[in-house]
């Protein structure tokens, strides 16, 4: 009988701290969280006129934030992981070049206005200096109003950046 209350009570107390643990909010971080209002639905234009759409969720139990950006025709759908590693706020571009590049955001000072993401590295990338995304700066404007700012690298240098001013649509 004492064996069988020993193991009921271990059995107990970890279902105790498996709930506690559940229960815990996941980390975050200033910047993290600036990201996550952008969750919901927003548009803009290319630079020729054609509409894109981004879309915003908050995923994996606020641990992840899913950008799905729709760039129409040509280029389709791609998508954009943002999550913390650690300290660091980093994401993954899942983009229409068929590579995957990882980029770190430089921590923010300060209220954040805007966060830069640098090149970490790439999957599926076919050799150092193929073409590929290679920086994203995201600038909030207000409410229903922000930049992207994306850094395409080919050969050793940036060879364009193109610009995406969204308007909130819900």
């Amino acid at each position: 009988m004492k064996v069988l209350s020993f193991v009921l009570s271990l059995v107990l107390m970890g279902a105790m701290l498996f709930a506690e643990e559940k229960a815990k909010a996941p980390k975050t971080s200033p910047e993290f969280e600036k990201l996550k209002t952008l969750a919901g639905e927003w548009s803009a234009k290319t630079k020729d006129g054609q509409p894109v759409g981004v879309f915003y969720k908050i995923v994996s139990n606020g641990s992840a934030l899913m950008e799905t950006l729709n760039m129409g025709k040509d280029e389709g759908t791609m998508i954009t992981v943002y999550h913390l590693d650690g300290d660091n706020l980093m994401m993954t571009h899942y983009c229409s070049a068929n590579n995957q590049p990882r980029m770190k955001a430089e921590p923010a000072s300060g209220e954040v206005k805007s966060l830069a993401f640098s090149f970490l590295d790439a999957t599926n990338l076919t050799a150092p200096d193929s073409g590929h995304m290679h920086r994203l700066v995201v600038t909030f404007q207000d409410k229903k109003h922000m930049t992207q700012d994306w850094t395409w690298r080919e050969y050793g240098k940036d060879a364009y950046t193109e610009t995406f001013r969204y308007e909130r649509k819900k």
